[in-house]
C-alpha cells in the first residue's frame, strides 16, 4: 500500500530561475542539464555574463579555431557554430544530456537560455550553485559577451 502511494505523490516539476552572472559556465551548464533532465524546467539569464576560466589567450585560440571546423563539401552541411552567449551555452548544455533519446530531447525543450533579464522574470528569485560560482578574482576568468563578440556576435563586444 506504501508503494502505491509513493507512486502518486510524486515531485512536481519546477521552474527553476539561474542567474549565469559570475557563475563559471561549464559548471553552471551541468547543473542546468541535470536538473532539465530530472523534468524541471530551467531558465537561464544573462547568459553573456557568464565566465570561462584559464588563459585569456588559449580560451580564444581555441574558439576561433573551433571555427575553422566545417564540411569540406558545402558550408550549409554544418556544422554550425553558435556565436551568442545564448546559443553558446544552449550548445554547451545540449552536449551534456543524451539528445537522441526522447529525455534528452524533452530536457532541451525545456531549457530557455537569454542574453539580460527579460521584463517577466524581473523579480523572481534565482538559484546559485555554490560550485559554481567564481573564487577568485574577476581577471582570472574571460566573460562569455568578450568570446561571442571576437567569434562574431553583433551585439555585444565589437570584434578587434
Amino acid at each position: 500500500m506504501a508503494k502505491a502511494q509513493a507512486q502518486t505523490v510524486q515531485e512536481q516539476p519546477k521552474i527553476i530561475f539561474v542567474d549565469a552572472s559570475g557563475m563559471i559556465a561549464g559548471r553552471m551548464c551541468s547543473h542546468a542539464a541535470k536538473l532539465a533532465l530530472g523534468g524541471n524546467r530551467v531558465i537561464i539569464v544573462n547568459a553573456q555574463n557568464a565566465l570561462f576560466s584559464g588563459s585569456r589567450t588559449n580560451i580564444m585560440a581555441e574558439w576561433k579555431d573551433r571555427l575553422k571546423i566545417g564540411s569540406v563539401v558545402h558550408p550549409k552541411h554544418g556544422p554550425f557554430h553558435p556565436r551568442t552567449p545564448d546559443g553558446i551555452l544552449t550548445r554547451m548544455v545540449r552536449g551534456m544530456v543524451p539528445r537522441k533519446k526522447p529525455s534528452g530531447l524533452a530536457a532541451i525543450r525545456r531549457l530557455r537560455v537569454y542574453v539580460g533579464v527579460p521584463q517577466e522574470f524581473g523579480k523572481v528569485k534565482y538559484t546559485d550553485f555554490e560550485d559554481s560560482k567564481a573564487t577568485k578574482p574577476i581577471a582570472f576568468y574571460v566573460p562569455l559577451s568578450e568570446i561571442s563578440g571576437k567569434i562574431g556576435w553583433k551585439g555585444g563586444e565589437s570584434s578587434k
